[in-house]
């Protein structure tokens, strides 16, 4: 047990990890390496964090020829996986041409949640509702008058009662609308104020009952109406440079039998959708948004209905393929990291400086073109094919290759399959 770490130094963490053979000199010279060389720079991005020890470097990538509803777009990727910016590149650049990436915003509610107990009768509650949010409302204007004249705020209530969990279970669940803001400091401090009126509210209406006690009160990643969808389509004639024979419709054919066992098959929908994300993610992460509620959120979408599908999904007509998107985004341009680290803002000015909405289409259409280039490379020359080729460098790297074997590895798998084993032999071969 190591008591008051974080009360201790960053250089006084470094050396317990030492001291405990957790790492070695050298690997402290790594870590010492890679902090940002700007004092400023380094001590904001330390207070995102607790107990750091360094910083941890990805690429800052860019994604050309987004044609988002007639507009073009530059679009800023965060990603460690060396073919994801290229596929989304080269399918961006692809749909261009053919009319572009068609995106709407469904809605942007977002839910909040008070969870309580009390053994009075569910009745006797509904037929207060009214009247305890219009209490909930005036408590928590302080925090609301701000949002609301940015076009958000508080926009719906309704009393939900979890008899699976038991009978004196309810929740009070809370719709949000959060213009530009991610908005979860905001949900959270209005439901916490919300927590504090209720029992007292309560406790007033029926004081012959048993007082209500809060479970807790806390917003909720899962957010199914807050949805956007996008698609792209084009004749079959478009596709035929994807077929070995030119042939579209025999490429399409293809394509909506892979999307359609992700629609039947979970251990293929799983990964389906991964590869969705590959570029949703990578935006999330480079305008400095909340990647992993946004992921939990659209696992849970995918699983709606009662099992888990593909997000994507595919509609052929006679002469037509059409491929669409729908997947949750509370996403925001303004408050958390979207401003505060520097990278974040630059994302956001190189996307035109969008609003809320404008982000949730061009993450959406990040999420489609990677689907397309994944689905496209496993119907036609196998996902390694694009993948290894551009994983070459980091092989090379891992093994030590010079910068004259890199030029000339890269040189000789031009035409070749690239593997690990391929790579070894080609380095002893020419070492």
């Amino acid at each position: 047990m190591f008591k008051g770490f974080s009360r201790l130094s960053k250089d006084e963490k470094r050396q317990i990890l030492i001291r405990e053979g957790l790492i070695s000199e050298n690997e402290l010279t790594e870590l010492i390496k890679a902090e940002h060389s700007q004092v400023e720079f380094r001590k904001r991005l330390e207070g995102f964090s607790e107990n750091v020890l360094s910083s941890y470097h990805l690429p800052f990538s860019v994604a050309p020829n987004f044609l988002i509803n007639g507009s073009l777009f530059m679009v800023p990727m965060v990603t460690e996986e060396s073919s994801v910016v290229a596929a989304a590149a080269a399918a961006a650049g692809f749909w261009a041409q053919h009319g572009g990436f068609h995106c709407v915003v469904k809605n942007t509610v977002k839910v909040g949640q008070v969870f309580f107990e009390w053994e009075g009768e569910p009745d006797q509650l509904h037929k207060v509702l009214s009247e305890l949010t219009a209490v909930l409302n005036e408590a928590a204007k302080p925090i609301t008058e701000n949002m609301e004249k940015r076009g958000g705020g508080i926009t719906g209530y309704s009393l939900v009662h979890h008899v699976a969990v038991s009978e004196a279970c309810f929740e009070l669940h809370v719709e949000f609308e959060t213009a530009d803001s991610m908005g979860a400091n905001f949900i959270n401090s209005c439901l916490e104020i919300m927590a504090t009126e209720i029992p007292e509210f309560i406790g007033q209406h029926f004081p012959d009952q048993p007082e209500a006690e809060i479970i807790m009160a806390i917003l909720s990643n899962h957010t199914p109406e807050c949805t956007v969808e996008c698609y792209v389509e084009a004749p079959f004639e478009a596709l035929g440079k994807f077929d070995t024979n030119g042939d579209g419709k025999h490429f399409a054919v293809r394509f909506k039998k892979a999307v359609d066992i992700a629609l039947n098959d979970t251990s293929r929908a799983v990964t389906h959708n991964k590869g969705i994300y590959n570029g949703i993610s990578a935006v999330l992460l480079a305008t400095g948004n909340d990647f992993r509620a946004v992921e939990a959120a659209g696992h849970a979408f995918a699983v709606k209905n009662g099992k888990y599908v593909s997000l994507s999904g595919v509609t052929l007509t006679d002469n037509s393929f059409r491929l669409s998107l729908e997947v949750p985004l509370a996403v925001g341009t303004v408050g958390g990291l979207t401003r505060l680290h520097p990278l974040a803002a630059s994302a956001l000015k190189m996307l035109k400086e969008p609003d809320a909405k404008t982000l949730m289409m061009v993450i959406a259409a990040a999420g489609l073109a990677s689907n397309f280039s994944a689905v496209k490379a496993l119907t036609t020359s196998g996902i390694q094919h694009g993948h290894m080729k551009m994983h070459l460098v980091n092989i090379l790297n891992q093994m030590g290759a010079t910068s004259e074997q890199v030029e000339e590895a890269q040189r000789f798998f031009k035409d070749k399959t690239v593997s690990v084993s391929a790579v070894r032999s080609f380095l002893t071969k020419n070492n």
